[in-house]
């Protein structure tokens, strides 16, 4: 007989985000949450980036495995996000770098003054895809006025490193096109404007890079170009390598190692 699951409870929480609109997010509480302690934190960043964080089951990128290892979580639906609307989503285009980072910037200030079990300064961020786009956006242009970085570690599974080669490279190019406004060729700017390649030399937080070598959506020279970037930083850095695995991590086995190699990395860094 399989042991009792306890999952821990969660509620959305809303917020004026970019041109003051509403923007709305979820907390999940860790499985033994207690009143009265503080609790480090997974802040999950969901890929699409037309996408949305859902009350669904999946063994990839669940909320609750994280509340289960004992990690608050906080997950914000910012600008582009499914579910508010079409000109909610469609409001993300062009704007990959600006409008859903000021969405997670305030975001993650009202969940800390909201959630007093929250301790934002033992905090990392995960995200996948588009999700790992903006772990590499966030690496280069979060910081506060003293020049600190918002969270101890990051996690980045087949993130976008470099929008112009992306557009070059991806097999999805009428996505990158549509976003971006056009081919490489004729809209340079719309692919440089928001590039996380253009500020690697502000990088200084620890990550956590995943990478498939059969991913043709955010083909594979995305993930080493962020890890070569973090090394010849000198930056603390690990990749992990699947040789079997697409834009997604699909295999039972290889789903055991990346939840292990994950908590691992951040019970390294905040040490739960």
């Amino acid at each position: 007989m399989l042991p009792d699951v306890r999952f821990g409870a969660y509620e959305q929480f809303n917020f004026i985000g970019w041109n003051g609109e509403t923007v709305y997010g979820y907390v999940v509480k860790p499985w033994d949450y207690e009143e009265g302690k503080t609790y480090p934190v997974a802040f999950l960043i969901h890929g699409g980036p037309q996408g949305s964080f859902g009350d669904g089951w999946s063994y990839r990128w669940n909320p609750q495995t994280y509340a289960g290892a004992g990690y608050a979580v906080v997950m914000i639906d910012f600008h582009g996000s499914t579910g508010y609307g079409q000109k909610f989503t469609d409001s993300i285009t062009g704007h990959w770098g600006d409008r859903p980072l000021e969405d997670l910037q305030k975001g993650w200030a009202a969940a800390q003054q909201k959630y007093a079990f929250l301790d934002g300064r033992n905090a990392c961020a995960l995200g996948a895809s588009y999700g790992g786009y903006m772990i590499n956006w966030i690496a280069g242009n979060w910081f506060d006025a003293e020049g600190n970085a918002p969270f101890k570690c990051m996690v980045n599974h087949n993130g976008v490193f470099d929008t112009r080669s992306m557009g070059l490279v991806t097999e999805e190019l009428w996505f990158t096109e549509w976003e971006f406004g056009g081919t490489v060729h004729d809209n340079p700017e719309g692919y440089e404007r928001f590039n996380p390649a253009r500020h690697i030399h502000k990088w200084k937080t620890p990550m956590l890079v995943v990478a498939g070598q059969n991913d043709f959506r955010v083909p594979i020279d995305q993930s080493l170009s962020t890890f070569t970037a973090l090394q010849r930083k000198g930056i603390p850095s690990k990749l992990l390598y699947y040789p079997n695995e697409n834009h997604w991590v699909l295999k039972a086995q290889n789903s055991v190692q990346w939840h292990e190699t994950v908590k691992g990395w951040l019970k390294e860094h905040l040490g739960e």
